[in-house]
C-alpha cells in the first residue's frame, strides 16, 4: 500500500523529540495556552516573516477573529472564492457578513484576479485569497485592488505553509495570514490548531482578546469573545516539527519534481507552478475527466488518492441561500469534477513515485485508446 499520507513514519522519526516535548507540557501543567504557545507563536511568525503571530484551536477559527478582528459582519460582503475548503466560506458566514464568489484562475486553482474588480460593490469590506494546495495566489495585482478600494487582505495559507511569492512568505504579504495545524498539513499538530498572522498590533490585541472570551485581563471582558484558545501540548508539538518543516518540505518538492518527471509524456495534466511561487505541494493534484474510475483503479493497486475537492461551494446545499447556481463559475466546477490528488508527503520514496507514475500512465493510455 502507498499511503495518501504517512503521519506515522513521520512521527516515528521524531518521536523522541515530541515526547519530551509533551513531557514538558505534562509536568508544567500549562494545558492551555502558556509558555509553549507563546514561544510557538512567536517562532512561526518569524517563520512566515510577519511581527505577530496568535495561536487558536483552529485554522477555521483563525479565519473567523481575523475578519471580526477587520471588522466585518452583518450586511458586508467579502469576497472569495469557490473552489476551496468550506471552511473559507463558513467562516464568512460566522460573521453574519455575506460570500461573494469570483471563479479560480483554471491554471492556478488560486482566484482570477482578473475577475476580482467586478465583484467589488459599496459592500465589500475583504478579499479572501486561497493558497490552494501550497501554491500562492497572484498577490501583487490583489493587494493593488484592495488598496484602490479601501479593502482588507486576509490570506486564506491553510495549505501554504512555507509558501512563498516573489521570494516572501505567504501570510506576511497581506493585513493578516490564517494557517490551520490539522494533523494532514505540512505542519501538522497532534490534533486541531491554527494561527492568524500579521503585522498590525492592533488587530493582534483584538485576536488575543477574542480567542479567550473577550478578556484582556482574566475577567476584564472588553468584546463579547469565543473559546479559541490553543492547547499547550499543541504548541509543543508544533514547536517540534517546526524545526523540520523546511527538510519536509524540500522533500515534498522533491517528490513534486520526480512526479513532473515520471508523468511528463503520459498526457496527464500535472500542476503548473507559476513563476513567482514557491509551491509547497501541500497536494499534488493531476486532472483526468474520467477520475471515479482512475481513482478505483488505483485503490484496487494499492494506491492511496484523494479529491480535494469534489464539490464547489456555491453548489453545497449548505450555503445555497447564497443563490449561486450550476455554471456560474465554470472553471471551479470543472475542476471539482477532474482533481485527482496523488501520495505526497515528505516520506514518499523515488520508488513508489515510480510506481505510482506507471499506473497512471497506462490509466492515461487505456483512456487514450477508447
Amino acid at each position: 500500500m502507498i499511503p495518501f499520507v504517512d503521519l506515522k513514519t513521520q512521527y516515528t522519526e521524531i518521536k523522541d523529540e515530541v515526547n519530551t516535548a509533551i513531557q514538558g507540557v505534562l509536568e508544567s501543567c500549562q494545558f492551555t495556552l502558556g509558555t509553549e504557545v507563546a514561544l510557538f507563536e512567536q517562532e512561526f511568525a518569524t517563520y512566515s516573516q510577519a511581527q505577530f503571530g496568535i495561536g487558536v484551536n483552529t485554522g477555521t477559527s483563525a479565519l473567523h477573529l481575523a475578519l471580526l478582528a477587520a471588522g466585518i459582519g452583518h450586511n458586508d460582503e467579502v469576497i472569495t472564492v469557490p473552489f476551496t475548503f468550506v471552511a473559507t466560506v463558513a467562516a464568512i458566514d460566522y460573521t453574519g457578513a455575506k460570500t461573494v464568489f469570483v471563479d479560480i484562475d483554471p491554471r492556478t486553482f488560486t482566484i482570477d484576479v482578473k475577475a476580482i474588480e467586478k465583484a467589488i460593490t459599496d459592500k465589500t469590506k475583504a478579499i479572501i485569497p486561497v493558497h490552494l494546495y501550497g501554491q500562492p495566489a497572484d498577490m501583487d495585482p490583489i493587494l493593488e485592488i484592495a488598496k484602490r478600494h479601501g479593502l482588507v487582505v486576509i490570506e486564506d495559507a491553510a495549505q501554504a505553509h512555507g509558501a512563498e511569492y516573489k521570494g516572501k512568505r505567504v501570510g506576511s504579504l497581506g493585513d493578516m495570514g490564517c494557517f490551520s495545524f490539522y494533523p494532514g498539513k505540512n505542519l501538522g499538530a497532534y490534533g486541531e490548531g491554527g494561527m492568524v498572522v500579521t503585522n498590525n498590533a492592533e488587530y493582534t490585541r483584538t485576536i488575543r482578546m477574542l480567542r479567550d472570551w473577550g478578556a484582556e485581563q482574566k475577567y476584564q471582558h472588553v468584546l463579547k469573545g469565543y473559546n479559541y484558545r490553543m492547547e499547550g501540548i499543541q504548541g509543543a508539538v508544533l514547536r517540534v516539527k517546526l524545526r523540520h518543516l523546511e527538510k519536509w518540505t524540500e522533500a515534498r518538492r522533491t517528490t513534486a519534481e520526480h512526479y513532473n518527471e515520471l508523468l511528463a509524456d503520459s498526457g496527464v495534466q500535472i500542476p503548473e507552478v507559476m513563476s513567482y511561487a514557491r509551491h509547497v505541494y501541500h497536494i499534488y493534484a493531476i486532472r483526468t475527466r474520467q477520475r471515479s474510475k482512475w481513482q478505483q483503479a488505483l485503490e484496487a493497486k494499492g494506491i492511496q488518492t484523494g479529491i480535494h475537492y469534489p464539490i464547489p461551494v456555491h453548489l453545497l446545499p449548505a450555503y445555497a441561500d447564497l443563490g449561486y447556481t450550476k455554471g456560474d463559475f465554470p472553471h471551479s466546477e470543472q475542476a471539482a469534477n477532474e482533481v485527482l490528488s496523488l501520495p505526497m508527503h515528505a516520506n514518499l520514496s523515488r520508488a513508489q513515485c515510480e510506481e505510482v507514475s506507471e499506473a497512471i500512465d497506462m490509466l492515461s493510455r487505456k483512456t487514450e485508446s477508447v
